[in-house]
Formats: C-alpha cells, sequence, structure tokens
C-alpha cells in the first residue's frame, strides 16, 4: 500500500472541503437543490461522524482488533435522527477540522503497522488497507457532492444570467 500518497490526499482533501465551505452562510449550508438532495451542512455533519464513527475507529478496530463485534453505524439515518441540516454550520466545521486534524496524527503514527491485518465484516472481509483507501475515496465522493452544491449555488445566485457560455455542466 502506497501510504505516504494516500496521508497525502487525506491532507489535500482536507485543505478543498475547507475551501468548498468557506463564507458559506448558515442558510446557504442548509440550502437543497431538491427536497432529496442533501445540503451542504447534512455533508459536513455526515463528514464528521464518519470521521468520528467510522473510518478511524474501524481502522483501529482492524488493526487493533478487540473482543467485540465491528460496531454498526447508520448513516443515512443519522441526517434525521441527528437534524443535521438544524445544526450550526460554524460549529459543525469546527468540529469536523478537530476530528480530521485527530485522524492525521492518529494516521501518521500508524505508518508501520501491517496494512494486510483484516477482518470478517457484514460487508466482507476488509483489509486495513482497503479501509484507509475508502476513507480517502470517500473524501472525493464527498467533494464531487459539495462541488455539485455550490454549482446549484451559483446557478441560483446568477439568476437570470445565461451562463452557459462556462460549459456544459
Amino acid at each position: 500500500m502506497k501510504f505516504t500518497e494516500l496521508y497525502q490526499e487525506m491532507v489535500n482533501s482536507t485543505e478543498i472541503i475547507r475551501a468548498l465551505i468557506a463564507n458559506v452562510s448558515q442558510e446557504e449550508a442548509q440550502a437543497k437543490p431538491t427536497p432529496e438532495a442533501w445540503s451542504l451542512l447534512e455533508v459536513l455533519c455526515h463528514l464528521h461522524d464518519e470521521e468520528r464513527e467510522d473510518f478511524r475507529e474501524h481502522l483501529d478496530f482492524i488493526l487493533h482488533p478487540q473482543n467485540r463485534e465491528w460496531h454498526a453505524i447508520d448513516p443515512q439515518g443519522w441526517i434525521t435522527s441527528r437534524q443535521y441540516n438544524q445544526q450550526d454550520f460554524i460549529e459543525v466545521q469546527t468540529r469536523f477540522f478537530e476530528e480530521r486534524r485527530k485522524s492525521l496524527d492518529w494516521l501518521i503514527d500508524l505508518a508501520d503497522v501491517d496494512w494486510d491485518t483484516s477482518y470478517e465484516s457484514e460487508f466482507g472481509p476488509f483489509s486495513a488497507a482497503e479501509m484507509f483507501a475508502c476513507w480517502v475515496a470517500h473524501d472525493n465522493l464527498h467533494i464531487r457532492q459539495l462541488v455539485e452544491l455550490k454549482r446549484a449555488q451559483i446557478e441560483r445566485i446568477t439568476q437570470p444570467l445565461n451562463i452557459a457560455y462556462a460549459g456544459d455542466w
């Protein structure tokens, strides 16, 4: 596994996320392009909870097995049960970036672990390397989602201007 490259991708994605949510108001963060779409705030809440309760914790579980089962998570259900879109956007930013800093600090100390160590989960076998790769890929998935939300915001605020010259979206 190319730990250094994946780690750097995570560092980079953290700064991309920071840039994509910079100078966004609470109202803008709560806006949804469609009722079923996620808002910027919901995406950030999801990233925060996944940081704390999924990827870091599950990677630690794979690398340092305990006498218990892999804990269940409910990312889709958390959107409503944790009232993501009613949370304070600035607070969520602070919490996410604090958790990400903890993750980056923790990961850097793992450079010499056995990345082939695996765990048989309900989703099938997961090696530590695969879990870390999924974590990095998960960031990219939500960066794409944030970019799409930013595009929808640009379309809203530029109305009635024609922005077709910018290129096909």
